[in-house]
């Protein structure tokens, strides 16, 4: 429903006043302007590189330039009337409040299910755009094929968005307020965690255009490994921040305690985060040594499978979780078309094709090669697995009419075996020589960290009782990982004096530094896990005033309760102070608020965080009897496991950093001969 518009009054002069009222209409305009250009990007680049038509073909950079500016124009628009608090937009008003924090009333823009919509478009277009500017390297039918590939992406969705989700639908009479944001998203961890998870996402569809534009073209060569890796390692990167903050957010914002609940939103971004990490060694292998060049296609295509997998997941509302953005089976079925069109038509010319993606490349079964196979099995049946645990619910739903739930037993069962699996190859796989290798001579410079891993993990379990092996299992794993790392770059530099070697040593290309780096990320997070998981401590009771108990080493009494007003809350907020012997740590004060706009109650717990352990305290509702419920846990070494994850990260944007793979393909681009169109 549209209307005439009524600025905000804070804008002074009707002039301005008039030009805002045309910019919200100019917003909604410049997205249909994009899908008129998309559209354009989709045919004329691929029908010109069928004819090696140069003049057809240079249509694509263009386009794909022009597109993200609308759609960033448009973006920019939405971002201005959250700001100004315009509630003649129904999305402003179903997602905005004039008491809000200027943060959340930016990060309201995406937390909702249009205008989180309208960020993946905005972030699929910038990527085509960077294609576009920086694929010089790129030959020209092959570049044409990409960004036609990735416009027919940006088809699909902005076709989605102008007919079904449209933010710049207009109510009749607009109200005096908004109806305020959820209010577990209005945290700072929340407001950086989707762009980022986006990010990742949506990069993976660089990939898929890639390896839909090679299938096209029936050819993929080292080179092509080449320039899809940047794309890959980029996205894997983003998607790791965005799964780490969300952990983290998840952590200390809903109060229950844990980091990880396998909650199908969360398995909507592992499964895609495992996918990549396998495309991004086996696309070290094609590029290397010309082999598993069907399978690193195969993966380019279920990366991005997965993503849409997980857009469809967060807004069908057919899986239940907290993270969701909507609750509409109608429009998730739209995203279940798109998802079946790409993924189904990718998969149909990747059987077309596939017989034509000959494997150049021998190596041996002791092999480096062989060992990044092995890698890539395992991270892909560890997602099959996630895949399974996470629709096996609504499959049994819709075929045998039967509620079922698979929970955290599940998976921690089902999926552990193969993440032991992989930290226990993942040093010893790098140590091999290509083509054929020798385990006795791989093995031999991870002796000592193997014995210092076995020695901590005799340790850990000399010292716990009571307790599962899975601590002093989770300390030798990652004293392994990190372990192989540090001896692998130790072999780069060489046999000479330490001097030589050390100066060698950081000398390396920054993907070798990038790659060390990302190993040790993953060493240190399995490691966080398993202290975390084995030897946390946890106390729940109801507690009085004055009351004084033990968890552990550390003793805590609550002092006092106390009702306060926040900007856009009410809070019951504790003062509980944290003891270590007779000497007086900290006074914690969590929270229970409640939003009266939105009606609805959120938890804020308290965190003492430190290097060895996190004390975690949270404040629960008044009982009948009097008291509070109170919870206490100690928490050894959580912060490793997101100081691991940002490790992981860093590895990549170092990798990413190296020169050598972001000019694509060594030989120059050559300028495609223009021959007349038939």
């Amino acid at each position: 429903m549209y209307r005439r518009c009524d600025a905000p009054a804070i804008l002074p002069g009707v002039g301005l006043r008039y030009v805002y009222c045309m910019l919200i209409e100019l917003g909604h305009f410049a997205l249909i302007l994009a899908f008129g250009v998309a559209l354009v990007q989709m045919i004329v680049p691929l029908v010109g590189a069928h004819r090696n038509n140069a003049a057809m073909m240079a249509v694509a950079e263009p386009a794909a330039i022009t597109q993200f500016l609308l759609v960033g124009f448009s973006f920019a628009v939405l971002t201005w009337a959250f700001v100004t608090s315009d509630f003649s937009l129904k999305l402003v008003y179903a997602n905005s409040h004039t008491d809000k924090l200027m943060i959340y009333k930016i990060s309201g823009v995406w937390g909702n299910h249009e205008g989180s919509m309208l960020l993946w478009i905005l972030i699929l277009t910038l990527f085509g755009a960077v294609a576009a500017l920086f694929g010089g390297g790129l030959p020209a039918r092959l570049q044409a094929r990409v960004l036609a590939v990735q416009a027919s992406i940006g088809v699909a969705f902005l076709a989605f968005i102008l007919f079904t989700s449209n933010p710049f639908l207009r109510l009749a009479v607009p109200p005096l307020n908004g109806r305020d944001l959820n209010p577990l998203l209005q945290d700072p961890g929340l407001a950086f965690h989707p762009p980022f998870l986006y990010l990742g996402y949506v990069g993976l569809s660089m990939s898929f255009s890639f390896a839909v534009a090679a299938l096209i073209e029936g050819r993929v060569d080292a080179a092509w490994a080449r320039w899809v890796r940047p794309w890959t390692l980029a996205a894997w990167m983003f998607l790791t921040v965005g799964i780490a903050l969300g952990s983290w957010w998840a952590y200390y914002e809903l109060g229950w305690g844990g980091f990880w609940f396998w909650d199908p939103v969360e398995n909507a971004s592992f499964m895609p985060w495992l996918i990549a990490a396998a495309l991004l060694h086996s696309a070290i292998v094609v590029e290397k040594r010309e082999a598993l060049k069907s399978w690193t296609i195969l993966l380019a295509i279920l990366a991005f499978g997965f993503s849409l997998l997980g857009t469809f997941i967060v807004r069908s509302g057919v899986l239940t979780s907290v993270h969701a953005f909507a609750n509409d089976p109608a429009r998730g079925v739209l995203i279940l078309i798109i998802l079946a069109v790409f993924l189904g038509g990718a998969l149909t010319l990747f059987a077309a094709r596939a017989g034509a993606m000959e494997s150049k490349g021998v190596f041996s079964t002791v092999s480096r090669e062989s060992a990044l196979i092995l890698n890539n099995i395992l991270l892909a049946v560890s997602a099959f697995v996630v895949f399974i645990g996470t629709v096996w619910p609504l499959v049994a739903e819709l075929l045998f009419d039967r509620t079922l739930s698979v929970g955290p037993p599940f998976f921690d069962a089902a999926f552990t075996p193969f993440m032991v699996g992989l930290a226990v190859i993942l040093p010893l796989g790098s140590m091999l020589a290509w083509k054929r290798g020798t385990l006795g001579r791989a093995a031999k410079p991870l002796g000592a960290w193997l014995i210092l891993a076995v020695a901590l993990a005799g340790l850990a379990f000399a010292i716990q009782s009571g307790h599962s092996a899975l601590g002093p299992i989770g300390v030798a794993l990652g004293v392994w990982v990190v372990g192989g790392a540090l001896a692998d770059l130790w072999m780069r530099g060489g046999r000479e004096s330490w001097a030589l070697r050390l100066t060698r040593i950081r000398r390396l290309p920054r993907a070798d530094w990038g790659k060390a780096v990302a190993h040790i990320g993953m060493g240190v997070t399995i490691f966080g896990i398993a202290a975390i998981t084995a030897w946390q401590k946890e106390d729940i009771r109801v507690a009085d005033i004055g009351d004084r108990w033990s968890v552990g080493q550390f003793s805590f009494q609550l002092d006092e309760v106390r009702q306060q007003q926040g900007p856009n809350y009410v809070t019951t907020m504790a003062d509980m102070s944290v003891w270590q012997g007779d000497r007086q740590l900290t006074v914690l004060t969590p929270e229970k608020r409640f939003y009266p706009v939105a009606n609805m109650p959120t938890t804020e717990a308290a965190i003492r965080n430190g290097i060895l352990r996190d004390i975690y305290v949270v404040i629960g509702d008044p009982q009948v009897n009097g008291g509070y419920a109170v919870r206490v846990y100690v928490k050894p070494f959580a912060n490793w496991i997101w100081g691991g994850a940002m490790l992981m990260a860093l590895g990549g944007a170092l990798s990413l950093s190296d020169r050598r793979l972001r000019v694509g393909a060594a030989a120059p681009k050559k300028m495609a001969k223009a021959v007349p169109a038939e």
